[in-house]
């Protein structure tokens, strides 16, 4: 049986991860296409994703040998077809999104500090991704 302390402590982080979904939700963008932009801003945020997301967030075959990257079929399993799995083919996360989900994690994936990726980092990213996926 499990203890009243360890059910209000799960209680606890499971109503600070529903506030935390639920302010991320407000966060999506319509679709846009990206502009030209800025080529800097996408290259740095290319390089970025390429290091910090795509390791869990990419296309392929993962290391354990599983069919999707851990992240992306997260997200596979999460929208069930509503919404693409692989970051890079979604117009709709802005800057913010990406920026709640990175400082506060979200299911299985964890929170990164400042120190380990910056604000304007997560715009480099934001930028990799819009521009990435107007391109498909």
């Amino acid at each position: 049986m499990i203890g009243m302390s360890s059910c209000r402590t799960r209680s606890a982080v499971t109503a600070r991860a529903l506030a935390a979904l639920a302010g991320a939700a407000i966060l999506y963008a319509a679709p846009v296409s990206a502009q030209d932009g800025d080529r800097d801003a996408i290259e740095r945020g290319r390089q970025k994703f390429e290091y910090m997301c795509e390791p869990c967030h990419g296309a392929g075959i993962g290391d354990d040998g599983r069919a999707m990257l851990p992240g992306t079929d997260a997200l596979r399993i999460k929208y069930r077809g509503t919404r693409p799995a692989l970051l890079t083919e979604r117009t709709d996360l802005t800057p913010d999104a990406l920026r709640v989900f990175v400082r506060q994690g979200v299911f299985s994936m964890p929170p990164f500090r400042p120190t380990e990726i910056t604000d304007e980092e997560i715009d480099d990213i934001a930028a990799y991704i819009r521009d990435t996926a107007s391109r498909r």
